[in-house]
């Protein structure tokens, strides 16, 4: 798989630590940002879709 590098603002990275860990919805930060960046492709190609810009050889 591979990596990416990205900054984020502190309060950001806060947030995303509190949902990572014992008692967090993640087990680690990679688990949390790869269901992030899912659910946001998920939802902009819900956007996409609602206004006829989606490929359908894309999904």
């Amino acid at each position: 798989m591979p990596k990416i590098s990205v900054e984020v603002p502190q309060e950001l990275l806060d947030d995303l630590d509190s949902h990572v860990g014992d008692g967090g919805k993640f087990v680690n930060r990679s688990e949390a940002i790869r269901a992030s960046v899912r659910k946001t492709l998920d939802l902009l190609d819900e956007i996409d879709a609602r206004h006829g810009r989606l490929d359908d050889d894309a999904e």
